[in-house]
């Protein structure tokens, strides 16, 4: 008896036959070495060992003890393919699209799901959006680098790069801008008192009075002095703000250090968001290491002497593209806002363990007037920037006029990949947002040179021979098919 699913495939035409295998998406999802990243992507997805719990149990020989429930489970559903995931997350930040939205489309895209390594079309969503998220959570900021690094080996496995190209980089720094409303004492202090009173009555406290109508109409007041430019008026709005923010604080501290000890590890994420409001309520605007959203401490305020946006709300990323091609080759978060030249040891670092099988190690990076004087953490490379113009040589004068060949590089990053916004949480989201961003751009850059050199899939030429001796051997069986000899049938 045949197989039901064998039997369903046989009357469903494969996507290999549906597709043009020219397209640029198809060849590259023959080119990108998919059995590499996932022998490195899965051992974060194997089933941890359980220790097991001991019960006790009498048996012929009296009471004893027993552990249950150790090992390596089974149970559960399979998960999805590592393949399928790598390659959402890919086409994600190709084409700048919204979880949602990606799966979505792909249900759609015929290509697509040829690239994700779908054998046959299928007409449903590859999986739940919010599986993306756990996905791109479980691998880590090392599973990403991977997926950048499979990029660049892919580059120059199709010769579209050659490795001697990586030993000399362009070197920026940008910001990552996080996904928070921009920054303004009244907000902050409104925001600040509504969650502690939601946090408090979720938790079980009853307050005497939360503030919400003054706190509300505090908030609109503060709008419409600003505006107006009537800063006295704005400064005694803000310092009501401050009081009422207080009272809400102290009385909610008061009523946990009078909760017994069962529910003080249920009240630990309140006291964090009590730190956290009272950081808001006293800081000031001059002061340093300020808290500009409640929901992400780690954004910081950094200030690129941009005419239209002066201060930027967010992370430090820097960057690495190749001198000739503009491959990226590096991406890395650096919180805190160090100073540019602080940056450029990581920055190497990371760029050479992502080319370490190409051979090829950084040896002269282009920067600008930002890193002066790191020459000596940076041994073994030459780092060029206008401050040394007189003493360049020539070639070197050449080289450091493409320095700013980083920049449309960085402006694609934001506006085609996704790295002028920030949605994931912590500094952890913000390490892999720009690594997947780059990877994205790496995507885009692929596509482009396996159009502009004419590259096929690895197995279109052998799938051609064999379409060839196909035909070739049902003209062969046409030949030898007998035929009615004419004149017998005229005899006839």
């Amino acid at each position: 008896m045949s197989d039901p699913a064998h039997t369903a495939d046989f009357f469903r035409q494969p996507l290999a036959e549906m597709i043009d295998l020219g397209h640029p998406l198809a060849v590259l999802a023959s080119r990108l070495p998919w059995t590499q990243i996932e022998a490195v992507l899965a051992p974060c997805f194997a089933r941890q060992a359980r220790e097991g719990r001991t019960i006790a149990q009498d048996d012929l020989f009296g009471p004893s003890e027993q552990v249950v429930g150790a090992g390596i489970a089974a149970a559960g559903r399979r998960r999805l393919p590592i393949r399928l995931m790598a390659s959402l997350l890919y086409l994600k930040h190709a084409f700048k699209l919204s979880d949602e939205e990606l799966v979505e489309r792909w249900a759609e895209n015929v290509v697509w799901q040829y690239f994700s390594g779908m054998r046959f079309y299928e007409p449903r969503l590859p999986c739940d959006a919010t599986q993306i998220g756990r996905f791109r959570s479980a691998i880590g900021e090392a599973g990403v680098e991977e997926l950048l690094k499979a990029t660049i080996d892919t580059a120059v496995a199709a010769k579209a790069i050659k490795p001697v190209e990586f030993e000399r980089l362009i070197v920026d720094t940008t910001v990552q801008e996080k996904a928070v409303a921009h920054p303004v004492d009244s907000r902050l202090l409104e925001i600040a008192r509504h969650q502690v009173v939601v946090a408090a009555k979720r938790a079980g406290i009853a307050l005497k009075q939360t503030f919400v109508k003054e706190g509300k109409t505090l908030r609109r007041k503060a709008g419409g002095y600003a505006h107006a430019k009537q800063f006295k008026r704005l400064r005694r709005v803000l310092k009501r703000q401050r009081t009422i923010l207080g009272i809400v604080l102290r009385e909610v501290g008061r009523k946990i250090e009078q909760a017994g000890e069962a529910s003080a590890v249920a009240l630990n994420p309140l006291r964090t968001l009590i730190e956290r409001a009272e950081r808001i309520r006293s800081q000031r605007p001059k002061d340093k290491n300020k808290l500009y959203a409640l929901h992400a401490p780690e954004v910081e305020c950094i200030g690129k002497g941009k005419a239209r946006k002066p201060y930027e709300f967010g992370v430090k990323v820097g960057v690495a593209v190749t001198h000739r091609r503009g491959l990226m080759v590096g991406a890395r978060s650096f919180p805190g806002n160090p100073y540019d030249g602080h940056t450029l040891a990581e920055q190497i670092e990371q760029v050479s363990i992502l080319t370490e099988d190409t051979g090829a190690r950084p040896r002269q990076v282009m920067v600008d007037l930002g890193f002066r004087g790191v020459d000596a953490d940076n041994p073994g490379v030459e780092i060029i920037h206008r401050g040394k113009f007189k003493s360049l040589t020539d070639q070197q004068r050449r080289w450091l006029k493409r320095r700013q060949a980083v920049e449309p590089a960085i402006g694609h990053l934001k506006h085609d990949h996704g790295m002028d916004r920030c949605w994931l949480k912590g500094a952890t989201g913000d390490a892999l947002h720009a690594v997947l961003c780059a990877a994205g751009y790496n995507i885009r850059w692929l596509l482009r040179a396996i159009v502009r050199l004419g590259l096929k899939g690895l197995f279109a030429p052998v799938f051609a021979v064999l379409v060839t001796l196909l035909a070739a051997l049902m003209e062969a069986l046409g030949a030898t098919k007998p035929r009615l000899d004419r004149s017998n049938w005229a005899a006839a």
